[in-house]
């Protein structure tokens, strides 16, 4: 959903700029579905991926240390998993001072000043289609947050899993992304570079010459191959090309003043 949302709103200031329209009401519905879309979206899927982190912490301690009590009792005893996740909300905060900012922004016409929105929100979203399509570790984790139901792995099977795929790619991905510290961490960190005065190139093209566009043809030609070879994790990978050749951009501008 969040990729059809960023296609259209790709494509509805494409259209408003071949047709030459442009109204005050219509920039503020494009920014309130653009809260809605990327800001309130994100968050709250990072809420839930912080809420299975915790759960996911909890089945290590469990298994690495097992306790005398039944597996439920610790697994609900724990002011992590029902307070830590909120800081998720975060996202649409800053999102929301984000979309304010573009709007009275005149720098922000040909390029963006912060992390747009629709980058943030496709790099958060792609980490639950990584976990779930990456191993059975990740699907069993985002599909229940209690082992007194089996979705299709008994706890224990899970648990077999974790000593047989050590040497797996996806399992080690799988490990990373289920960190807590990681996930808030990356709460933090997109929050600052959505409002951070780091200008970012825009894919806006007024028109197809090379010399003008060159930083955009780079960028959508290594998008295709990371797509092919990394899958899902190739999404938040190109979110992170995007920032880097923006730096990369801004500093050959730059020498060039």
């Amino acid at each position: 959903m969040v990729g059809i949302a960023a296609i259209f709103d790709f494509l509805d200031g494409f259209a408003a700029r071949i047709l030459k329209v442009h109204s005050e009401i219509g920039k503020q519905l494009d920014s309130l579905a653009d809260m809605v879309s990327f800001g309130v979206l994100p968050g709250i899927v990072m809420f839930n991926l912080l809420q299975q982190s915790f759960y996911y912490e909890l089945f290590l301690e469990y298994w690495q240390v097992p306790l005398p009590n039944k597996f439920n009792d610790i697994w609900y005893d724990t002011t992590r998993v029902n307070y830590i996740p909120y800081i998720a909300f975060i996202i649409p905060v800053f999102s929301t001072i984000r979309l304010a900012k573009f709007n009275i922004d005149t720098r922000q016409t040909n390029s963006f000043i912060g992390l747009p929105t629709p980058a943030n929100s496709i790099f958060i979203c792609s980490l639950p289609l990584i976990l779930f399509f990456g191993n059975e570790i990740g699907k069993y984790f985002l599909q229940t947050t209690s082992f007194d139901v089996s979705i299709d792995k008994t706890p224990e099977a899970i648990w077999d899993v974790f000593h047989t795929n050590t040497l797996d790619f996806n399992f080690w991905i799988s490990r990373i992304l289920f960190s807590p510290y990681f996930l808030i961490s990356l709460c933090l960190i997109s929050s600052f570079l959505l409002v951070a005065p780091l200008p970012l190139f825009a894919l806006k093209f007024k028109n197809f010459i090379w010399t003008d566009n060159k930083i955009r043809y780079i960028f959508l030609a290594l998008c295709v191959p990371l797509l092919i070879l990394f899958q899902f994790v190739g999404i938040p990978i190109i979110i992170i090309l995007y920032i880097v050749l923006s730096v990369i951009n801004n500093i050959f501008t730059r020498n060039k003043l």
